[in-house]
């Protein structure tokens, strides 16, 4: 069985100058981000679907991710595989004292377990100081300063969110924030009533950071919860499809009553609710 090492000595062969892909020799850290975050999606994807079976393979991929840009890396004089393992391994054991309160991997464990709650909160502690320390101008450090812009919108603005509610910039339940989604719902239909085009855009993306807002404090993670609506429209879709396609009729003949009556025949299926005939 190819191990860790072969990974690695494959990854050199392909960026070979001399006898490597072509393709691989082109890359570059940038060229290979749009991969890194399709692989990473895969792998969410995969468990989301339940398919454990292919769920090696996909990770699998996302491990040559990290091993490509140690390539590049390690070519550029900047850093190798087993330093990005020293770093990894050093910070979860700096960020878990009550694991390892000598700092030690290997020492005995004998400390008294924490709460989870009282975990969480170590967690912050060690993170913001993790940040202090990052800070060249401690006077221009935000507690957003690291939440990375390149995550997906829905993830950033519950990180942002979340990063907040640390200082008490946070409803205190999501009462509020319900009260909050609906101000924010009023606000685009007065912007839809205005044919204000550039205020709509607005006001959604007020709705929509409201609705993140909300999913966070009823402990939803919001991209799983689109995922799912995602993966639900598409079967209910499909079925509209394939009813049509069973019937002879073309999607494009249909009105929207027609559909919608389909529609509600994938809902009743997916209940497993009688049929209205």
């Amino acid at each position: 069985m190819y191990n860790l090492e072969d990974l690695l000595h494959l990854m050199a062969c392909l960026r070979d100058p001399q006898y490597g892909c072509p393709w691989d020799l082109k890359q570059n850290y940038a060229s290979i981000v749009p991969h890194t975050l399709e692989e990473a999606y895969e792998v969410a994807d995969t468990i989301e679907r339940g398919d454990f079976e292919h769920l090696q393979g996909e990770l699998g991929d996302l491990l040559f991710q990290v091993v490509y840009y140690c390539q590049l890396a390690q070519e550029e004089g900047r850093f190798e595989f087993a330093g990005v393992i020293d770093s990894i391994t050093r910070k979860l054991i700096r960020r878990h004292p009550h694991v390892f309160p000598t700092g030690e991997l290997y020492a005995p464990q004998d400390t008294p377990r924490l709460s989870e709650e009282q975990v969480k909160q170590r967690w912050e502690e060690l993170k913001a100081q993790e940040r202090a320390q990052k800070a060249s101008a401690p006077e221009q450090l935000s507690l957003l300063d690291d939440v990375p812009v390149a995550l997906p919108a829905l993830s950033r603005a519950a990180k942002l969110q979340k990063r907040a509610a640390q200082v008490g910039f946070d409803w205190p339940d999501a009462l509020p924030v319900l009260d909050k989604v609906r101000e924010e719902l009023d606000e685009v239909l007065q912007a839809m009533a205005d044919g204000d085009q550039a205020a709509l855009t607005d006001e959604v993306g007020d709705l929509l950071f409201a609705t993140v807002n909300l999913a966070r404090h009823l402990k939803i993670e919001p991209e799983a919860a689109l995922r799912g609506a995602n993966g639900k429209f598409e079967r209910r879709f499909r079925f509209i499809e394939q009813a049509l396609r069973d019937l002879g009729r073309p999607i494009e003949d249909c009105t929207l009553e027609d559909l919608d009556a389909l529609w509600g025949e994938a809902k009743r299926q997916e209940k497993n609710l009688p049929s209205c005939g």
